[in-house]
């Protein structure tokens, strides 16, 4: 290269030598995304008789589903059906991601989704879901959760916690008091619901949104209630509210309330242990 003063220089080019590291970077990176991706995969892991049907192409005879999302909706179906002797769990599902490594001492077997079926009525199927699922890992928690399932007659009943700082209505102060509930069903859903339709602007989000999604696409008679209350965590007035949107579903689903107080004290008192930052 020559200079405006006519002194002829070697220049050194980096050209190669650069495109090499890129490519090292570009591989390096992806093979991060890849490992990220795969410890972010939801897993599930069902019992030894699920676990042989399902290899051998079967998919779990199921008529009724019952999907509880949150502290509230999760603690009414532990403490109001779950509590009899009839349930046992046969399965669970995990959700390793940003929110359970936050929390000290959790990891993605604490953020577990429980799957529990009735004993006399192995068709009838409940999941409490009390972790957090993150967006990208709703669908594939869907697709994977609902795919193991037949769905001929299949009904899905999903109870999810909302909060009333998120509904919105045109005059408040005849909204009703909280904690009430709301509802939005799929086409194929031909039952009255139990509580009024979710009005505009509101919308469904997170895992609730996604599994109606899903049964919609695939015509599946699926519907969300949706309990909008002003407590954060558990809390038996929000949980009674879901009394009736178990209402119509199969006679095997029975509101158990002799151990209910109990039960619920139990689930109240934990949740406020764990929330407590001085302890």
């Amino acid at each position: 290269m020559a200079t405006f003063f006519g002194e002829v220089l070697s220049v050194y080019s980096r050209a190669v030598e650069e495109d090499d590291d890129d490519i090292e970077e570009d591989e390096e990176d992806e093979q991060i995304r890849r490992e990220l991706e795969e410890k972010r995969e939801v897993q599930l892991q069902w019992g030894p008789e699920i676990s042989q049907s399902l290899s051998s192409g079967n998919k779990l005879q199921c008529s009724e589903f019952i999907i509880g999302v949150g502290h509230n909706a999760s603690s009414f179906l532990s403490a109001y059906v779950l509590a009899s002797a009839g349930w046992a769990a046969v399965g669970r599902a995990t959700a390793w991601n940003e929110r359970s490594r936050a929390v000290t001492g959790q990891s993605g077997e604490d953020s577990a989704c429980v799957f529990h079926r009735h004993k006399d009525t192995p068709s009838v199927l409940i999941c409490t879901v009390t972790g957090h699922i993150a967006e990208d890992q709703q669908f594939q928690w869907t697709q994977k959760v609902l795919d193991s399932l037949q769905q001929r007659q299949l009904t899905v009943t999903v109870l999810a916690d909302g909060s009333v700082a998120d509904y919105k209505t045109a005059d408040y102060l005849s909204g009703g008091a909280a904690p009430f509930l709301r509802c939005l069903r799929s086409g194929a859903f031909s039952p009255q619901p139990a509580c009024p339709p979710l009005e505009q602007p509101n919308i469904l989000t997170g895992l609730p949104a996604a599994v109606l999604n899903h049964c919609q696409v695939h015509r599946i008679a699926a519907v969300v209630y949706q309990c909008y209350s002003d407590v954060i965590g558990p809390d038996s007035v929000t949980m009674e509210t879901y009394k009736p949107a178990l209402s119509k579903l199969a006679k095997s689903i029975q509101l158990d309330t002799s151990l209910k107080t109990d039960v619920l004290r139990k689930l109240v008192r934990t949740t406020e242990i764990q929330s407590n930052l001085y302890i």
